[in-house]
């Protein structure tokens, strides 16, 4: 009589959830981009360039927490897609950190009036944010199933 066992290591998660954590990957890496464009006086100075300067007033006036929340959505997004690619049960708290730093930079550009002044800018955070929530949905249902890496 022959006993078959399963073998972990010869399961693979399926093709969704690799397509998901690359693009997640993809997504997050454009992100870090822009991120570190806020950051650099050339990147500063070229947002600036097609700003009115009210726009500009309001947009670096934004107090340094606002920069964090947008820092831990990139990192935390990218780590998170990451993390679906080689443990998927641990991206869930990863990628949950990425969102809560989108919507803390969310609620920031309401309360300082970001949106007013710069309307094309809540198009842009509510895609931000739906990416965020589709991959943060991504781990869960990844760890929910118990899927492999």
């Amino acid at each position: 009589m022959t006993a078959y066992t399963l073998d972990p290591r010869g399961i693979r998660a399926p093709a969704w959830l690799w397509a998901m954590a690359a693009l997640g990957v993809l997504w997050n890496l454009y992100g870090i981009y822009q991120f570190v464009g806020t950051l650099t006086p050339e990147g500063r100075s070229a947002m600036a360039a097609g700003m009115t300067a009210a726009q500009a007033q309001i947009y670096f006036s934004l107090p340094g927490w606002m920069t964090a929340g947008f820092a831990v959505g990139v990192f935390g997004g990218l780590l998170g897609s990451m993390a679906l690619l080689v443990r998927p049960g641990m991206a869930l708290p990863v990628l949950a950190t990425s969102l809560a730093g989108y919507v803390a930079l969310f609620a920031g550009d309401v309360h300082f009036g970001v949106f007013d002044a710069l309307p094309g800018q809540l198009a842009i955070l509510v895609l931000v944010l739906v990416v965020a929530a589709v991959l943060f949905a991504t781990a869960w249902v990844a760890r929910a199933r118990a899927l492999p890496r």
